[in-house]
């Protein structure tokens, strides 16, 4: 125990104390309380310049990996069965990115399948996109700007040195400004979950090419602690704990939450939220949503978990689905639902960005 506390002092006061060469060796934030200069608004920006902050580091500070290396999931050592990874599937490559490396580093540009993929991660608010590599309708890159809004991560493309919000979804400042990312599907779940459903991933592993303390977290107990922030945003709302994990279906400027205690044993849930039908399944360790077109609106699904087949629920022709909605066995494999936008986030980010979010009640 004094072990521990002494680690947690530590990497608060680094949080809170460290000097700017400290931040570019550490990638952590400073104190949260220095507005971004106003002067520096060439192109304007679609968010109150008075509400970003400067997170300490500086651009690049928090290094992006952008030679990524993996491990093969049979083959890794160094994650516990409770820590969190962030797996994607594109082309048939199964990819995951633990939380311990991403909490560094928070982006990974890397190609999955055949597509260049930026993986983002923001361990302040605790939400993880992917998005195609492109800016200005090329190839690019993103880094981190070392800006922040409502405490969450603002990256900036190597195209155009445009930022762009990242539970915004938008580009909120310079050339590219009101763009938004091409989205692709991620889960984020624990790696015992991960591990069971998809053994043959590969997994993001700790040659990033930097000196980090993968596995010790810059930010201390930030993610169990409701009531520490670095950076607070300006809307709090009491309705749920601050840093529950809740999964968030986002539409337009409105979001609706599921607590993942709903989900305990394994649901299918199917609800609608802003004119459009999802089908949200999962249990209490992961959850993904579809949006339902005409054709499955009435068709009859079930959760079944079959961790060797990689498969999560079933429908009433005898379809086995994956947990990122592809039929993987039965008559109609290889079909797929429609994706959704939606993120796994702490409650306080969603409702900073979605203020008045509906929470999802049990009948």
């Amino acid at each position: 125990m004094k072990k521990y506390t002494l680690k947690l002092i530590l990497a608060l006061l680094i949080v809170s104390c460290s000097s700017p060469s400290d931040n570019e060796q550490n990638g952590i934030g400073g104190s949260g309380s220095t507005p971004i200069n106003e002067t520096s608004n060439g192109n304007g920006w679609l968010i109150p310049i008075s509400e970003i902050r400067d997170g300490g580091p500086g651009k690049d500070g928090i290094p992006s990996i952008d030679s990524p290396n993996f491990t093969n999931a049979n083959d890794v050592d160094f994650l516990n069965d409770n820590d969190l990874v962030i797996g994607i599937i594109n082309n048939n490559e199964v990819k995951a990115y633990p939380h311990i490396i991403m909490d560094w580093h928070e982006i990974s540009n890397d190609q999955v399948g055949d597509d260049f993929v930026t993986i983002n991660y923001c361990p302040l608010t605790g939400t993880a996109f992917a998005w195609e590599s492109i800016a200005n309708g090329t190839r690019s890159s993103f880094g981190v700007s070392g800006l922040l809004y409502n405490a969450n991560l603002i990256l900036y493309d190597r195209n155009t040195d445009s930022n762009w919000s990242q539970l915004g979804l938008e580009c909120v400042n310079g050339e590219l400004i009101s763009d938004k990312p091409i989205l692709q599907d991620v889960v984020e779940t624990d790696w015992k979950t991960w591990r069971a459903l998809y053994p043959d991933s590969k997994i993001l592993n700790r040659q990033t090419g930097f000196s980090r303390t993968y596995g010790i977290s810059p930010y201390g107990n930030y993610a169990t602690n409701n009531d520490f922030f670095i950076f607070r945003p300006d809307i709090i709302n009491p309705a749920l704990p601050n840093k529950e994990r809740v999964y968030c279906l986002i539409d337009d400027d409105t979001s609706k939450v599921y607590q993942f205690s709903s989900f305990a044993g394994g649901k299918v849930i199917k609800d609608s939220f802003n004119g459009k039908d999802y089908l949200i399944v999962g249990n209490e360790s992961i959850i993904n949503a579809f949006e339902l077109s005409a054709e499955y609106i009435d068709i009859t699904f079930e959760y079944e978990l079959n961790e060797a087949e990689g498969t999560i629920f079933n429908d009433e022709f005898g379809n086995s689905w994956s947990i990122f909605g592809k039929v993987i066995s039965g008559p109609n494999t290889g079909d797929s639902l429609g994706k959704s936008k939606s993120v796994v986030s702490y409650w306080f980010a969603i409702a900073a960005f979605y203020p008045n979010p509906e929470i999802y009640t049990q009948l």
